[in-house]
């Protein structure tokens, strides 16, 4: 088990929420980049929500006003608050970090340029997100 371990995962009706959420065990995310990822069967990786270590948030125009993406205090933890939920919202969702990144531009140009697999030295497990119409 590495050091980022997502949770709260589930099936949901479209127009429900979900709160899913990744422990950093052993790691801080204190001066890390975290984001949050999802990926469904036959399609790449994609970024959902981005947060860096100044706080500046970044979101995918799919999820933008319905996605939320938070940390605790101590920053042992970030979160996906996830409402307004869609059937093309299914898929496993992952957190990852990096501290290479210290802007929200400069993971972005990473991934651009990297892709987004390269771009994140920690990545959890990932957990379902299933989402009926």
């Amino acid at each position: 088990q590495g050091p980022l371990v997502e949770s709260g995962g589930g099936a949901a009706q479209a127009g429900g929420s979900l709160k899913i959420s990744c422990a950093a065990s052993g790691y801080a995310f204190a001066r890390r980049f975290v984001g949050w990822f999802r990926q469904s069967p036959g399609n790449e990786r994609e970024a959902v929500a981005l947060i860096d270590s100044y706080g500046s948030i970044w979101y995918a125009d799919s999820v933008k006003d319905r996605f939320t993406i938070s940390q605790d205090n101590a920053k042992d933890n970030t979160y996906l608050q996830m409402n307004s939920l869609k059937p093309e919202d299914t898929a496993t969702y992952y957190c990852a970090a990096d501290k290479r990144w210290g802007t929200i531009s400069a993971a972005k140009e990473a991934m651009r340029t990297y892709g987004v697999l390269s771009s994140f030295t920690f990545w959890g497990q990932g957990t379902q997100v299933t989402i009926s119409s």
